[in-house]
């Protein structure tokens, strides 16, 4: 199940009402047969010991890094665990390859993600209101700070949306309203478009505040902000972060110490990255820049533009890497090409294998460091939050997910923890365009078992054989070769599959 598009045109799949063709049939994605899994797979242990290498054998890469890497060459591949999957009217079964859930750098799961957290934050969390994206970007110097410290972007934003939120206040109160409240949702993007490391900030603000009257909630909108008005913020945010950021800047380049291998690729990342080409002409509205900061305040959503807020929440939780724009050259290099041409011109990066490495391994987000933030009325712990954000609908009962009663079944199916996001077969079929879940009988399928066990995992496999990579033909139902045979548990299981491929397993 692996495979992504690129992040521009992910996001906008997700931002769109109409459902393109599903396919008729499903075929398991094969993440091994694409160029990125096949360049990790190959170079991963080298790459990995050159760093250790190259550290003086004092260290190597973050375990979460590793953790990443290995995580990824996993994903999708039936030997690692899978989903059984039955139609409960013909009794056609498949097997679906688990994901690594990764948020580095895997296309295939970090498209899904995109889509499930444009579709929640539509649905369930901005409401009907008209939104306004603020976008804070760095200096060189301050993005290696926030990207060694995660402590250090939670601080960074703070600054940026209480200046923000000061501001809008202080406009709504001029406008006549009382005790003015607002939120923020913001996607923490620690990449750019050239595989660099690049912490920025995406806020979809409402572009007005909440208010109370007469114990109801109430949306007053604001007027545009002006171009001195977004300077007038941004000067406010410079003078803070630079009082909050100069003195680690210079306690880190007084420090003799080496970087660490995750430092020096970082480090490394930002110095042979060349600047983005000059732009001529008028400059752009409701933009400002100051010292090497930008912030830029022109994109606008109407209130009732929900598909266009999908593109919007879709782009800015979009993937890092898109394979549609990787390829191989003939002398062994790889190509991976750029949206906008470099500073000196160029339009692709070429890179040897081992570099491409080094530039995802920058990209992994450190654990427990969210890149989804609510602050204000969004918070979690705001009192204001359930009389702002939609509605959820009637919970519903999919189904589908629900898993049928199997003497098969080792693992039973547990039912969705959380009904207001998107089961994993809607997601698989908002991403990859085919149903998992419909049969070509014109019945549903239903989940029998999650197997992510070796043992039983290897045996099923074993049993089925070249059956799974026949797409066209349909291979005789497993539980049908098994019910003759009453099986208890999973020993039982596996016991039965050996009796039938005239094996013997044992199991412990």
């Amino acid at each position: 199940m692996a495979g992504a598009a690129n992040g521009t045109v992910a996001a906008r799949a997700a931002g769109k009402s109409a459902l393109a063709p599903v396919a008729s049939r499903y075929r398991r994605r094969e993440p091994e047969r694409t160029l990125l899994h096949a360049t990790v797979r190959a170079h991963w242990k080298t790459f990995l010991a050159d760093v250790e290498e190259g550290s003086g054998g004092g260290g190597s890469l973050p375990r979460f890094v590793v953790g990443e890497f290995e995580r990824y060459l996993a994903c999708g591949i039936l030997a690692h665990g899978f989903a059984r999957v039955r139609c409960a009217a013909c009794g056609d079964e498949l097997l679906v390859a688990l994901s690594c859930k990764g948020r580095g750098f895997c296309p295939s799961c970090t498209t899904r993600r995109m889509h499930d957290t444009a579709t929640h934050l539509v649905d369930r969390v901005i409401p009907r209101v008209p939104v306004r994206q603020w976008v804070l970007s760095l200096p060189r110097w301050a993005r290696f700070l926030l990207a060694r410290d995660p402590q250090l972007i939670t601080r960074t934003l703070d600054i940026a949306l209480r200046a923000i939120f000061a501001h809008q206040r202080l406009r709504a109160r001029r406008a006549g309203a009382l005790a003015p409240r607002t939120g923020a949702v913001t996607f923490v993007q620690r990449f750019g478009g050239a595989l660099n490391l690049n912490v920025h900030f995406h806020c979809a603000i409402p572009n007005g505040v909440f208010v109370r009257e007469n114990g109801n909630v109430r949306f007053v909108e604001l007027a545009p902000p002006s171009d001195d008005d977004v300077m007038a913020v941004l000067r406010r945010v410079v003078a803070r972060l630079e009082q909050l950021l100069r003195p680690r800047l210079t306690a880190a380049q007084a420090d003799a110490r080496p970087l660490d291998a995750l430092g020096a690729a970082q480090a490394e990342a930002m110095r042979l990255l060349g600047t983005s080409p000059p732009e001529h002409g008028r400059a752009k509205k409701r933009a400002a820049y100051l010292q090497g900061f930008s912030l830029h305040a022109a994109v606008h959503l109407h209130a009732n533009d929900r598909e266009g807020l999908a593109h919007l929440c879709g782009y800015g939780a979009r993937p890092p890497f898109s394979q549609e724009r990787l390829s191989q050259l003939p002398d062994g290099r790889l190509a991976y090409r750029l949206k906008r041409p470099l500073g000196d011109g160029r339009t692709a990066l070429l890179l040897e294998p081992a570099h491409l490495l080094r530039r995802l391994a920058t990209l992994v987000p450190p654990p427990r460091a969210h890149l989804l933030r609510y602050h204000g009325v969004f918070a979690p712990a705001s009192h204001w939050r359930r009389e702002v954000v939609p509605q959820p609908l009637a919970a519903t009962q999919h189904c589908d997910l629900a898993p049928l009663p199997s003497e098969g079944a080792s693992t039973p199916a547990p039912p969705p923890r959380n009904p207001c996001r998107i089961p994993w077969a809607e997601l698989l079929l908002r991403v990859f365009r085919e149903d998992v879940l419909s049969c070509p009988c014109g019945g549903r399928r239903v989940v029998l078992a999650y197997l992510t066990e070796p043992g039983p995992v290897k045996a099923i496999l074993d049993h089925l054989g070249p059956a799974l990579d026949r797409p066209a033909a349909r291979a005789r139902p497993l539980h049908r070769r098994l019910s003759r045979v009453r099986l208890a548990g999973r020993r039982a299981r596996v016991a039965a599959i050996a009796a039938l491929k005239g094996a013997s397993i044992s199991i412990a």
